[in-house]
């Protein structure tokens, strides 16, 4: 597959993945953003693409970073993958102690 297509792809799939963590439809995400309400439909679908712009807008309404949204992308790795999809959802107690271990089993 062209690597602009899987850009597109992960794209549409995370949209899809942050809305249904947040439990909210498409119909409501498009009218939240202040567009149509088959707006997000038309991007998961693959009809089209967001501007930077609307790409901003909705990173915004799931209160998260660009490189939060794009966390997964890179990593080729299933392994690493995981583990940085399970440290995003844990809070600061929990990723102090993550650290706290990691220095530990890396001390020489």
């Amino acid at each position: 597959m062209d690597e602009v297509l899987q850009y597109e792809q992960y794209l549409r799939e995370r949209i899809t993945e942050l809305r249904g963590q947040k439990n909210v439809s498409e119909h409501r995400l498009s009218l939240e953003l202040g567009k149509s309400g088959s707006y997000i439909r038309s991007i998961t679908s693959g009809a089209t693409m967001p501007s930077m712009k609307e790409l901003f807008k909705i990173m915004l309404y799931f209160e998260i970073s660009p490189s939060e949204f794009f966390a997964g992308l890179e990593v080729k790795d299933p392994k690493r993958a995981a583990l940085g999809k399970r440290l995003q959802e844990l809070d600061d107690s929990a990723l102090e102690k993550v650290l706290l271990f990691i220095q530990w089993i890396t001390e020489k």
